[in-house]
């Protein structure tokens, strides 16, 4: 297929890019003709140098991008803690004990004291920094952004290294704002997508955005996420008006993903409307598939959430004994499996390797277009 923009700036052989918590899935895509991006956030700085180095040893020299989270905005509560320490000593023991509560109702054994996770860990500006840092001392050739504007640093390093930096956004205003502050690529990323996401459908933001960056004077590359699935929604979201897609649920039911058995079951099983967008696991509103654990932390008499990155060091633990309790065969625990996930889980029929899911991908995209073109008389 003709080079597009992204392709152009990125070195994808096909502007598929496939967002991965997994380094099996991000080398897998790329050495199959997509483009790997692997998601830093649940990595320390040291953790993230090892899974970069596996990386570049298994990726045959495609080209592979890094996405790490630097939230522009934090709660005004959690400023003054600096480290994972004093995070952990300012939640009020009675988050523990309502975890241990919901969970004791699934036959999982309750944990005293809430543990704490290693320093560095978790989602905080001086965090993403630090392993943005990592990130540009290998040989990636993308780096993103999500949760507000991408910081100045990684865009003035981006333009020493020569690496595209790509903003994930949720509302054209966001896109403006992101363009005005020199980033190369937008993601446009719709209410269907998994983890943090706006309000507005991929079917309309995708335009939307690409008329406002253009009636700005914008000239950015458009990439579309959010419920894309299969290689006819790419195709569509190309006709639109972007340069290809962002995808990240469609991987996690491959066998080289991240996810237990048991999600990826619960994936082939599910409906479209079995995600909901809470901000119970993460602080932030975040689309994930639906389970008792979240009706419990949205009830309106419950506790309540706590603000990022501190709802993260109550759930994350949680959903760890849960994965646990539910490969070792307690049944009921399996209610209580979740993971960040879109509503495009709906059209998981099976899993399949990564690789075949880049086949298939590219075979619906032509063939998309090849019958939409038949359709209107165009051969």
């Amino acid at each position: 297929m003709a080079m597009n923009r992204v392709c152009e700036l990125t070195g994808a052989e096909f502007p598929l890019f496939a967002f991965s918590h997994c380094r099996d899935v991000v080398a897998a895509v790329s050495r199959a003709g997509g483009f790997g991006v692997l998601g830093a956030t649940r990595f320390t700085p040291e953790q993230l140098e090892e899974e970069l180095a596996w990386i570049d040893a298994h990726v045959d020299g495609a080209p592979y991008g890094v996405d790490v989270l630097v939230p522009e905005v934090i709660d005004p509560s959690v400023t003054a803690l600096s480290d994972n320490l004093m995070r952990a000593a300012a939640i009020d023991p009675a988050y523990q004990g309502f975890t241990n509560d919901l969970l004791a109702r699934y036959g999982i054994a309750p944990e005293p004291e809430m543990p704490i996770l290693k320093e560095r860990m978790g989602i905080t500006p001086e965090n993403g920094l630090a392993l943005m840092e990592v990130a540009f001392r290998h040989p990636i050739k993308l780096i993103a952004n999500a949760l507000g504007i991408a910081p100045a640093a990684m865009i003035t390093r981006g333009k020493e290294l020569g690496v595209p930096v790509a903003a994930l956004v949720g509302a054209k205003e966001h896109a403006i704002r992101q363009a005005e502050a020199g980033v190369d690529i937008i993601v446009a990323q719709g209410t269907e997508a998994g983890g943090h996401c706006g309000e507005v459908t991929t079917l309309v933001l995708i335009p939307e955005v690409v008329r406002a960056l253009g009636g700005a004077g914008h000239d950015i590359p458009v990439l579309a996420a959010g419920g894309i699935m299969t290689g006819g929604q790419m195709a569509g979201m190309m006709a639109a008006g972007a340069q290809g897609a962002w995808t990240g649920s469609i991987w996690l039911a491959t066998p080289e993903a991240e996810t237990s058995e048991a999600f990826r079951a619960k994936m082939v099983a599910a409906r479209s409307r079995d995600t909901i967008r809470s901000r119970s696991r993460t602080g932030k509103p975040a689309r994930q598939l639906r389970t008792p654990w979240h009706a419990a932390w949205d009830d309106a008499g419950g506790l309540g959430t706590l603000p990022m990155p501190l709802m993260g060091m109550v759930s994350e633990p949680a959903f760890a004994r849960i994965e646990r309790a539910a490969a070792a065969g307690n049944g009921e625990a399996r209610e209580l499996v979740s993971y960040f996930v879109g509503q495009g889980v709906g059209l998981v029929e099976q899993v399949r390797s990564s690789r075949q899911v880049v086949q298939d991908f590219r075979e619906e995209f032509l063939d998309a277009i090849t019958e939409l073109a038949a359709s209107v008389g165009i051969e």
